[in-house]
Formats: structure tokens, C-alpha cells, sequence
């Protein structure tokens, strides 16, 4: 079965994480986002792969090329403008003549492939949406099902009066390819707010799939970093480390003797810890980073090739790959983009999000 992923979108929530890094590429335990969701369809045999792309999308194709190093065939099809989630798969259509999935490319999911595969077989329907229980469904699409799990209402983003079961679209879905017909060519077109409503209108057969999988929608700084801690305390099955190893350091990385870590912790390759420096989990820190004597990280995602100099001082932050932290700086609960430097001394006010090449000064405090 193929299976089309919607990596095109902008990821501007993300921001400012995804200014010049694909979403698709954003490192989850030094892992890009993507490589999960790819080897979890793998393990359900699904490894014929069309990756909807647009924003940065070079990137995304030089890391993955053909697919072969993942045990998958990846094909690339290109937006030269947004055509939204349906408008995206409908572009795709030259390559989809049998039944096939779709999968957000915000979507961290430990679902049942091959059980909902089996499940939108039995029911014969034309689309079956996987489901998934959330606490609070006003920033989600709920769905409404009879006894059978057959959808009978959608409501996109609902307000709070209008909530009537906990079950939202999670963004895995099996399409027939008759379903194709319903878009039309070369527009912007919504799975949610146009399509699903539209088969509904039509009669078409929907069902739900409902799971209590783990599964989070990674579209903001806040459920990025949250997936990371989420892996690293075993919440998922996908961690790729054993779950007794409460440290992992990559090859070729030096850890002074007097740093003190705890985990859950994970270490890229490559990276030199000094003296006194003290990493408090969950942290992960990406190859290549250097981090000086006295400094202290805690509940913080260091991207590759950062360098932190003496006593700087990141909680409960993410900060993206060539930044330059210097001696006495102060991060807290801020996303901080790629390639900022940060001045000796500088507190930054808790909450901040820096864009890509930003330099902060002293000055600025004043």
C-alpha cells in the first residue's frame, strides 16, 4: 500500500524553529521527525512512500534521497503553490490507482497501521479517519459516529458548547482512490473544512477508527519539546534506545569527569562537555555542540553545533543548531532559532522566541 505524507506545509506555529528548517526535518532525540514516521510504516510493511513537499524541500530530499537506507521507496512530488492537505494529495493522484493511506507530517503516532487497514477493509468504506482522545477537542477536528464507528458529523475547531465527544481526527487516514474525484485539480482544498464534509453530504461511507495509541500533533514549540521528554520517558514505543539506558552519548563525544548528568539524557556525537557542567533531564543535546565549564542545562533541547561557553544557565528551553550562548547568559522557558548569539551576562525574558541570526546584546537590556 503507498502512502502519501503531507510534508509541504510552512510550519509557522513552530516558528521560530522552522524559519529555514523543514518540519519534516526538525530533530526529535537527534533524529529527524520524519525518519520516525517513516520506519513506524515500515514495521507495518507500508514502504512505498510519496512525500507531498513545498517549503524547503531540497532538505528534506538530500537527507532521505531515494529511501533505501530506511527500507522504503520514496517518491517526491513538489507544490509550486500551497494546495492544502487535500489539494496536496490530489497532486499526487498520477501515482495513487489503489487504495492508500495519508498521514499528516505533524503527526507523531504510535498507531496500528495494519489494524486500521484491516478495519476500513471490513467496513468497506470509502474513507476511514484514525481517532484519538484528547483532553480538550476546541483546537482539534471532532468527529461524531453512530454505534458502528460510521462518521455522521464533523466539526472543525469546535467551541466549547459545541463539544460532544473527546474524539478527534488524529490525521491518518485510508483512502480509496475514488475519493480523488471529490478534488479538484490544481486548488487549494481542505481534507477537514471541504472534503470530509462533503463525502458526508454525498453518502459516502466514513468511518472512524478510534485508538488509544500515543499520539501528539507536534505544531508548536511547546508539543515539539514535549514529545521529546514524552520519548525519553518511555511513553511511546518508538524510543530508539533501550529504556535502561538512562544516558546515551554518541561516539567520539568527551565528557569531563566532574560533569554531573541526570537523565534522561541524550548526547550526540561529537560533543565536548566541560568541567562542572551539569545536564539535569530530560536533556538532549545534538552532535557537535560544545559546552563549557559550569554550565547548567535543565528540561532543554540543544540543537547541533551550539556552543554554550562558561556558566550559562538554559531551562525548560529549545535552542536550535549554531548558537552561540556566551559566558554568564541566562535562557529560560524561550525557543531560541538557528545561528543567534546571545552577549556575556544577557538574561533573557522568559517566554522569548528569537528568529534565525539574531545577535543580542548587552545594549538591548537596557
Amino acid at each position: 500500500m503507498k502512502v502519501v505524507i503531507l510534508a509541504g506545509g510552512q510550519a509557522t506555529r513552530l516558528l521560530p524553529l522552522t524559519s529555514n528548517t523543514p518540519k519534516a526535518m526538525v530533530p526529535v532525540l537527534n533524529i529527524p521527525f520524519l525518519e520516525y514516521v517513516i520506519r513506524h510504516l515500515g514495521r507495518h510493511r507500508v514502504t512505498d512512500v510519496v512525500l507531498a513537499q513545498s517549503h524547503l524541500a531540497q532538505t528534506i530530499t538530500d537527507y532521505f534521497l531515494d529511501g533505501a537506507r530506511f527500507g522504503s521507496q520514496l517518491t517526491y512530488v513538489v507544490e509550486t503553490v500551497p494546495l492544502g492537505t487535500a489539494g496536496a494529495v490530489k497532486n499526487a493522484a498520477g501515482y495513487l490507482d489503489e487504495t492508500f493511506l495519508v498521514l499528516n507530517g505533524d503527526t507523531f503516532t504510535d498507531l496500528d497501521i495494519s489494524a486500521m487497514i484491516d478495519f476500513h477493509r471490513q467496513t468497506r468504506a470509502r474513507l476511514t479517519i484514525a481517532c484519538t482522545p484528547v483532553e480538550d477537542p476546541s483546537s482539534y477536528g471532532l468527529i461524531e459516529t453512530d454505534g458502528r464507528s460510521k462518521i455522521t458529523r464533523f466539526l472543525e475547531k469546535p467551541e466549547k458548547s459545541q463539544i460532544t465527544t473527546n474524539m478527534v481526527n488524529a490525521g491518518t487516514y485510508v483512502v480509496e482512490p475514488e475519493v480523488l474525484e471529490y478534488i479538484p485539480a490544481g486548488t487549494v482544498f481542505s481534507f477537514e473544512r471541504q472534503l470530509f464534509p462533503k463525502l458526508l453530504e454525498r453518502g459516502e461511507p466514513l468511518y472512524a477508527y478510534p485508538s488509544p495509541a500515543y499520539w501528539i500533533d507536534i505544531g508548536t514549540p511547546e508539543k515539539y519539546h514535549q514529545l521529546n521528554r514524552d520519548l525519553l520517558s518511555g511513553k511511546s514505543n518508538q524510543y530508539p534506545f533501550s529504556s535502561t539506558q538512562r544516558v546515551t552519548i554518541g561516539e567520539r563525544s568527551q565528557i569531563h569527569a566532574t560533569a554531573r548528568i541526570t537523565g534522561p539524557a541524550v548526547i550526540g556525537d561529537s560533543c565536548a562537555i566541560g568541567a562542572g557542567v551539569s545536564l539535569i533531564g530530560p536533556v538532549v543535546i545534538g552532535p557537535g555542540c560544545t559546552i563549557l565549564e559550569e554550565t547548567t542545562i535543565e528540561d532543554s533541547i540543544i540543537w547541533q553545533d551550539t556552543r554554550l561557553e562558561k556558566q550559562v544557565y538554559i531551562k525548560s528551553s529549545i535552542v536550535a543548531s549554531g548558537c552561540h550562548l556566551k559566558s554568564n547568559s541566562i535562557v529560560e522557558n524561550s525557543v531560541i532559532g538557528n545561528n543567534v548569539t546571545i552577549d556575556s551576562g544577557y538574561q533573557l525574558k522568559p517566554g522569548s522566541k528569537i528568529g534565525p541570526g539574531a545577535v543580542v546584546k548587552n545594549a538591548d537590556n537596557q
